[in-house]
């Protein structure tokens, strides 16, 4: 399973792309986005998705 980043939630701060461990996060079209198919919730890194851990905006990273 992977996360994804809710656009309209956004703010654009740039945290999650500097935490992600597979480099699943990437700046595209004013926007950041994750790739499903590098995203792997952070498992066998981490305990949580550090995506999500370091927004500054609830519920923004997300199960896809």
């Amino acid at each position: 399973m992977a996360l994804q980043i809710i656009v309209p939630n956004c703010t654009v701060c740039g945290a999650c792309e500097f935490e992600c461990p597979n480099a699943a996060i990437s700046f595209k079209n004013d926007t950041y986005v994750i790739d499903p198919a590098l995203c792997t919730e952070c498992e066998g890194d981490y305990d949580s998705p550090q995506c999500a851990e370091v927004c500054p905006v609830p519920e923004t990273c997300v199960p896809a």
